[in-house]
């Protein structure tokens, strides 16, 4: 493609975010599916032991995300650039990335699970089976890792398609697995554990598999390339900003579920079910905020700033319609959906009440998410990083001055202006990002 703005249309937007929207809807059948065939066990402590265990995982591979930014943003701009070479030996340096963060994991899980569980706190018998459902899950580490630069490389040159693929197979496996090693082999914690392993790692050889016309370029082996000095060191530059941009965004969450635990268990409860409504947000968001890091990439690679722009803004204008759409839906379903989650009726109250900051979190974090994927595109981390800092700042003022006033209100309005706060200080900085098309090179 020489002219980076030919073919940007509203169908290469949908044909990338679409996939993804999807591909994202079947995570949350996932993790239904690992605690239904535990409870059907009748005890409580698998149950809890799956749900910790997976949450301390969750979260450290969370962490890992950077590598499938940061290799989409790189692997978008060498493809716009149409430096194939390029192209193929950033996803051998994702995959040894992925690799050794995973050796390391496995290397050191003794004191990241000490640590994990002075955290978290759990009775002895669920940190028992915790325990062992982390053991085997961790060998899988360094295949879920790799997965992340797979998944960026596979954005960047907009086959989200495979991507769907290869979720719907990975957890296809997992949860045909989950049912034949716990119900049919009464393997309990340890077979929800070992389907999880051998289905990351089969969805890592299936990656593979799908990232294959790199292989046929020499350049993925080009040690000399692979291993440059220049190149290196600004890999680890962009997805050094991503990963503090990240752990300062993990902050914010986490401190939002704290400090909810403070009202009383009925509101950390209507605060832990609103969640799920911030979280259906992020996975539709996703799509959009993906296609801007694909097309913004290719486009700053092509020098092209009417590209960029164009990309920009035919992203955020199907973001804008998602985000609409998923405010009216929380508006008329809000309340169903409560009480398709919880059978209490005090926190079902507590819930509602709450429900109208729900409605506006899509519109008001629109920018956030949309800026987000133009920024990676563009490998603006540094941007991010400092506008993090900024909106991390703006939200502990909000904490301050709002709770005392306003209560469990005053929370979630300090989300909402951490939101606002994050696309705000990123679009005072995308005009340097448009201006940066001119200067590649």
């Amino acid at each position: 493609m020489t002219d980076a703005s030919v073919a940007l249309t509203h169908k290469r937007v949908l044909t990338i975010a679409i996939p993804i929207v999807l591909s994202n809807a079947t995570v949350p059948i996932l993790g239904a599916v690992d605690t239904g065939v535990v409870g059907q066990m009748g005890l409580a402590a698998p149950i809890g032991a799956v749900g910790v265990g997976a949450i301390i995982l969750a979260s450290i591979y969370w962490l890992f995300g950077f590598l499938r930014m940061g290799t989409t943003g790189l692997v978008s701009q060498a493809r716009g650039a149409a430096d194939t070479g390029e192209v193929a030996a950033l996803l051998t340096r994702a995959l040894m990335i992925g690799v050794v963060g995973g050796v390391a994991l496995i290397a050191l899980q003794v004191p990241i699970l000490w640590a994990a569980f002075r955290l978290s706190p759990a009775s002895p018998e669920v940190e028992r089976l915790a325990r062992s459902y982390i053991s085997i899950r961790i060998w899988s580490a360094p295949f879920a890792i790799a997965l992340y630069g797979i998944t960026g490389w596979l954005i960047a040159q907009e086959r989200t398609r495979g991507v769907l693929v290869l979720q719907l197979w990975m957890n296809g496996l997992n949860i045909g697995l989950d049912l034949w090693f716990v119900l049919g082999l009464g393997w309990g914690v340890q077979g929800v554990a070992t389907a999880t392993v051998l289905a990351e790692v089969s969805g890592a050889m299936m990656g593979l598999w799908l990232c294959r016309d790199a292989f046929n370029v020499p350049s993925w082996r080009d040690w000399a390339r692979v291993f440059d000095r220049a190149r290196l060191i600004y890999m680890a530059k962009v997805n050094t900003d991503i990963l503090i941009r990240s752990v300062l965004l993990l902050a914010i969450m986490v401190s939002f579920t704290f400090l909810g635990a403070g009202f009383g268990d009925r509101t950390l409860a209507a605060n832990q079910i609103l969640m799920q409504f911030i979280e259906i947000t992020a996975y539709a968001l996703d799509g959009f905020a993906f296609s801007a890091e694909a097309i913004v990439g290719h486009a700053l690679g092509a020098r092209s700033r009417a590209a960029l722009r164009r990309g920009a803004l035919l992203a955020s204008f199907w973001g804008l319609i998602a985000s609409g759409l998923l405010a009216l839906g929380f508006a008329v379903f809000g309340g169903a959906i409560i009480d398709t989650m919880t059978t209490a009726p005090e926190v079902r109250i507590a819930a509602r009440a709450f429900l109208p900051w729900m409605v506006l979190a899509p519109l008001l974090g629109l920018a956030a998410w949309m800026l987000d994927g133009i920024f990676i595109g563009a490998t603006r981390t540094r941007d991010m990083r400092n506008m993090m800092i900024l909106s991390l700042l703006a939200y502990v003022i909000a904490v301050v001055l709002m709770i005392p006033l306003f209560g469990n209100h005053g929370l979630w309005a300090a989300l909402m202006v951490s939101y606002i706060a994050r696309g705000a200080t990123l679009l005072w900085k995308y005009p340097g990002l448009e201006a940066q098309a001119t200067r590649v090179g």
